[in-house]
């Protein structure tokens, strides 16, 4: 069932309360500011979101962005959420939004190749086609940007610093990921796994890696077997939101994390991609000390405002062209029609209270 949602006149970085991903469309009958890209036209720019599956709080937080610049982009917006994450869940959504009339799809893609045919016929269409927070990795001809919460080349790097750091760069370690097809999750391990072979992490023992599927259950399913298997393991990086809050709660269960009562060899350390609010009693109990993300609300509001000047032939998609987002600032398309919404922050004990999302 798709709900109306009326966005009046919101500030561009309005906090928006995170609710499970569904289907949502976002309209205004409030004058558009005339110094606004879509103002100019008098028309609204209907675009369409596709997560990567349902329920996800994350995917919540990025439509967020997409809300709250509705009304002063011009846009008309709507998502539509698979049940599943599977490598072809998003197929049969990709070709509705298609047929209801959507003129900019932006989709989080579960698989970088399983799609290219229905995007190509989306394309066909006159839909323009975005990538956010994932993308067609090998096949991004097959879009025309992509938006990426930060520059995912940091992401391996960064996290495998900070585990490190937590353990003393020495150890067994594993990582918790989410679906094995998912672009952004292999590109992250990929650069982990490069990562360790420089001399600094040459005492850290990179043991499995396993799949939660952006499930909780099989999230912590996987989490439980790894403690299992691996009596010996000293930390965990789980960079998906999902996987990280269900192995927090393992750790927090069976009382694993450093100086908890079943704690061995130092205790087990925890750390990875999730949102502040699924993690901030985690954090507080000590379970979590540190981990990372973005704010994934910049990803929404940066493809909103690049839909509609795709859409509307103001902006092209080339490289090295630069733009500027009002409220936001200056951007430019990189590499492969890549633009970089946001920088990843590090969230502790100290500073998680100052976020709310």
């Amino acid at each position: 069932m798709k709900t109306r949602l009326h966005i009046l006149s919101l500030p561009i970085l309005a906090m928006i309360a995170i609710s499970g991903c569904g289907s949502t469309k976002t309209d205004s009958g409030s004058k558009p500011d005339a110094s606004t890209p879509s103002a100019s036209s008098g028309t609204k720019t209907k675009i369409a979101f596709i997560p990567k599956s349902a329920g996800n709080p994350y995917f919540a937080r990025l439509e967020s962005g997409f809300k709250s610049s509705a009304d002063q982009f011009g846009v008309e917006f709507t998502s539509q959420a698979p049940t599943t994450a599977d490598a072809t869940s998003q197929i049969s959504v990709i070709k509705d939004q298609a047929q209801r009339g959507e003129e900019v799809i932006v989709l989080s893609p579960n698989s970088p190749d399983a799609l290219n045919e229905t995007l190509d016929q989306a394309s066909a269409k006159g839909v323009v086609i975005i990538t956010a927070d994932a993308d067609l990795t090998g096949n991004e001809s097959h879009r025309s940007i992509g938006v990426l919460s930060c520059d995912f080349s940091t992401i391996g790097p960064e996290q495998v610093e900070l585990l490190g750091a937590l353990i003393g760069y020495e150890g067994e370690i594993a990582i918790l990921s989410a679906t094995s097809d998912a672009p952004n999750q292999n590109a992250w391990i990929e650069g982990m796994k490069k990562t360790l072979t420089d001399p600094k992490y040459s005492k850290m023992k990179l043991v499995e890696v396993v799949y939660g599927n952006d499930e909780p259950q099989k999230s912590t399913t996987e989490t439980e077997a790894l403690i299992t298997k691996h009596p010996n393991l000293r930390g965990i990086i789980a960079p998906t939101s999902v996987g990280l809050a269900a192995a927090a709660q393992v750790l927090s269960q069976k009382e694993l994390a450093p100086g908890a009562k079943n704690a061995k060899n130092g205790g087990l350390v925890l750390t990875g991609l999730g949102t502040p609010n699924e993690l901030k009693k985690a954090v507080k109990a000590g379970t979590v000390a540190k981990f990372q993300l973005w704010d994934p609300a910049d990803i929404g509001i940066v493809a909103s405002y690049l839909g509609t000047q795709l859409r509307a032939k103001k902006l092209e998609a080339k490289v090295g062209t630069k733009f500027e987002i009002p409220g936001k600032g200056s951007f430019e398309i990189k590499d492969k029609n890549i633009v970089i919404a946001g920088k990843l922050v590090t969230f502790t004990k100290e500073n998680i209270d100052q976020y709310d999302f």
